[in-house]
């Protein structure tokens, strides 16, 4: 089984999904290197895209269409000045051309070379896509690609990664590996997987990478909370974070983030107040996403409000408070993640929410429970804990957009972590019924047994009780 950096699940993303938006994203600009590593740009006369199953049914509000267009056209989701997004695929749409991977100008109609097909699915993946380049002496070159969750792409001829995958010195692809390795070599959680990251890099260099998102994080935060006006598309779906900002900042001023955050800081330590403020950075972060901006994918983007907003919670409202608690709730989150992702899935296509929202939570309880000084039993019993009460959530966006349900899921699911942080800290893991393994299992199962309408289609729960249709 291929071993996985936490830093694959937990990373610098672009709204407003990671399946999506940076799935295809990915996909386009990977279809461009390959042309590359063949041709030169310059010999292409067309490029198409065809989207299918669950990236076509739901892709006008995820952006897959907008994603597939920058991509191809060289543009990168991690540098692009996200105000830009509109005007650059705007004027693709009405010139009729596109910039192929920032260098050569070909014809690109939009329904054209760009298609949504709603009647096909592909056999791989729910979310699959083929892109195509005819070149002007009239040969082609096709490759099919597969969004599998958190911005992962893969092909299907991908069978064989043992073959160039990473292995860690104590690789954990189980709960039951972590307890093996951390009892043997007595360590921490956090601990053994600082010791598996040095696979990609170095000590220090994990630590640095681990605190530059939780700088992204923060500026995510802030930037959700100072934000006002309505969410893209049809629904007109009204940003609350900023609003509720000021009411629990009794509307006092600040000029730049490290003021707010001793505003809010010492704004008060009552329950009520406290769990207002987790709502508002869960709100933030993932209005910040609905709106195309640039948000830490952790696992994907649906679920990207959970873990900023627990471990900003964690700094701001407890004693564990440190860059070394940062560091340490990353590294333990994210290999989490891993554990859900190579056992079961971290896409809402696959699995539904549970597999978003569901594994973002579970991932949050265990970074929690990791900084609060938990046994590496109780950081597991943590993610099960928090995984069990989101077993069978649907995936259902009205009209196709990243807004209702999914904003308020981030909140639940955020306190959801930290309620099961607390009751797993508190308990003998000895007495449980129930391992993260078995909850990770039966999270697969139920996705499977699941009915397609639920699973990011669009086509059954809130969004056909709702009626509306996609932007």
């Amino acid at each position: 089984m291929k071993s996985i950096s936490v830093f694959e699940i937990i990373k610098v993303g672009i709204g407003p999904s990671s399946s999506h938006t940076m799935g295809p994203w990915n996909a386009a600009e990977m279809f461009v290197n390959l042309i590359r590593s063949a041709h030169p740009l310059t010999d292409v006369k067309e490029v198409y895209a065809e989207f299918y199953g669950s990236l076509a049914k739901t892709g006008i509000g995820h952006g897959t269409d907008i994603a597939a267009m920058l991509g191809l056209s060289g543009e990168n989701f991690k540098k692009i000045n996200t105000a830009l997004i509109d005007e650059k695929t705007e004027a693709i749409k009405s010139s009729g051309t596109l910039l192929l991977g920032g260098e050569v100008k070909i014809p690109f109609v939009y329904g054209h070379h760009l298609v949504l097909n709603k009647s096909k699915n592909l056999d791989f993946h729910p979310n699959g896509m083929i892109f195509k380049a005819v070149f002007k002496d009239g040969h082609e070159l096709k490759q099919d690609y597969y969004s599998i969750g958190g911005g992962f792409v893969a092909t299907q001829d991908e069978t064989n990664v043992a073959s160039y995958s990473t292995r860690t010195l104590c690789p954990c692809h189980h709960g039951k590996d972590v307890i093996h390795y951390c009892n043997k070599l007595g360590l921490t959680f956090s601990d053994l997987i600082y010791l598996n990251e040095e696979s990609w890099r170095t000590r220090e260099e994990t630590r640095q990478q681990a605190l530059d998102i939780w700088s992204e994080i923060q500026d995510c935060i802030y930037r959700g909370v100072n934000k006002e006006g309505f969410l893209p598309g049809i629904l007109k779906v009204v940003r609350r974070a900023s609003t509720l900002n000021k009411k629990l900042l009794n509307n006092q001023h600040y000029q730049n983030k490290t003021e707010w955050l001793h505003l809010v800081e010492s704004s008060g330590d009552d329950f009520v107040n406290i769990n207002k403020w987790i709502s508002c950075f869960a709100l933030a972060v993932n209005e910040e996403n609905a709106g195309f901006g640039r948000i830490i994918t952790a696992p994907t983007n649906g679920a990207s409000g959970i873990i900023p907003a627990v471990l900003m919670y964690a700094q701001l409202f407890t004693k564990f408070r440190s860059e070394e608690a940062v560091i340490r709730f990353l590294l333990v989150a994210g290999e989490v993640g891993t554990l859900f992702k190579k056992n079961a899935t971290i896409s809402a296509a696959m699995g539904g929410c549970q597999a978003e929202t569901g594994v973002s939570s579970a991932m949050a309880a265990a970074g929690l429970t990791e900084i609060m000084g938990g046994t590496t039993e109780q950081v597991l019993m943590a993610a099960e804990i928090a995984m069990e009460h989101h077993l069978g959530l649907t995936c259902d966006p009205i009209a196709g957009l990243v807004q209702i349900p999914c904003i308020e899921r981030n909140s639940m699911g955020a306190i959801k972590a930290i309620t099961a942080a607390n009751i797993a800290i508190e308990s003998d893991p000895a007495n449980a019924k129930v391992t993260l393994d078995e909850v990770i299992q039966t999270m697969w199962e139920t996705a499977q047994s699941m009915n397609d309408r639920f699973k990011e289609t669009s086509e059954g729960g809130l969004a056909i009780a709702v009626n509306i249709a996609e932007c």
